[in-house]
């Protein structure tokens, strides 16, 4: 079943994985990630388990070749595999077992592999990779140009059902959880790349809004340890999040509202949370119910509902 793209950004050191296949739920199967360590598609009549096999090789230091050769070895039925990996240097392994089901190829480039099985022409895995080589931007948004390109050139020979990307930092570090830079999947929809696509901006927004709700002196405990310089950049990310989310989601102008308030910048939040008010009027008992967690004083809760009271 289905194409993927697993690449390195040879300028970050990014490493990620995308894909798209006629099942259900690709992304809890095909692709595999960590930070500083490497990337692994496992495909075709799948083995999931070559997935987090494969990057505590590529953690021993194995390369990407030997990481699927190992793989390979010690599966009964690889000749049904399909497998794409890249280390954290950036070097490329590929497998595709002479029983998958055509067409069944793969294309490969500098820190890149590209393959396909299912594929309704055998152009699928060239032209995603051209396309992924020429495209501009961060790695997630080069290898949903190449996955789109794939689809273009006639995707799964059963149509699309399924897509995920997955990108991480080239940060080693003890805990990866941390250095997730996208994290996608689409389980099930009729054009599951266009969502994909959809998805994307709005989980670099949200990434955005989580750095302020999550973090400590900007919303939790004490509004203390933020220069106005961090300030500033914050509010302005935040204001630029909301644009990308669009007006039907305020998530972004309630926590600007909130760390404006924090930061005694009194007049600047009432009006933005009058807004937002109005929008889900709801939302003035919440966030009276944040106040006492530490999130608010008595004086800025009153002056951020004081016009909605």
């Amino acid at each position: 079943m289905t194409y993927s793209i697993v690449a390195r950004d040879p300028a970050t050191g990014h490493l990620g994985v995308g894909a798209q296949t006629h099942f259900l739920g690709v992304g809890a199967l095909l692709p595999w990630a960590e930070a500083g360590v490497g990337a692994v598609a496992t495909q075709a009549f799948v083995n999931v388990g070559h997935g987090p096999n494969g990057l505590s090789l590529l953690r021993q230091g194995v390369t990407s070749q030997s990481t699927v050769d190992i793989l390979v070895a010690g599966d009964a039925d690889a000749a049904y595999r399909q497998l794409g990996v890249v280390d954290a240097q950036g070097l490329v392994g590929t497998h595709t077992g002479s029983s998958c089901a055509p067409n069944a190829v793969s294309a490969q480039g500098d820190q890149v592999t590209v393959q396909g099985n299912m594929l309704a022409t055998p152009e699928v895995c060239d032209a995603a990779l051209a396309a992924f080589e020429s495209a501009q931007g961060d790695l997630a948004s080069r290898i949903l140009a190449g996955l789109q390109a794939g689809e273009s050139a006639g995707g799964d020979v059963r149509g699309s059902q399924s897509a995920a990307l997955l990108v991480v930092s080239g940060k080693r570090t003890a805990e990866p959880w941390n250095e997730v830079v996208v994290d996608l999947r689409v389980d099930d929809h009729p054009d599951p790349l266009a969502e994909l696509a959809r998805l994307v901006p709005r989980a670099r927004a949200f990434a955005v809004v989580g750095g302020v709700m999550f973090s400590r002196g900007l919303s939790l405990g004490p509004f203390a340890g933020v220069s106005s310089e961090e300030l500033d950049a914050r509010l302005a990310g935040l204001a630029e999040a909301a644009e990308a989310i669009g007006p039907d989601n305020r998530e972004a102008d309630f926590w600007r509202s909130v760390l404006l308030a924090r930061a005694r910048r009194f007049a600047e939040a009432a009006a933005l949370f009058a807004e937002v008010a109005a929008f889900r009027p709801a939302l003035a008992g919440f966030v009276e119910g944040l106040a006492p967690l530490g999130f608010l004083d008595a004086e800025a809760l009153a002056a951020l509902v004081g016009g909605v009271r």
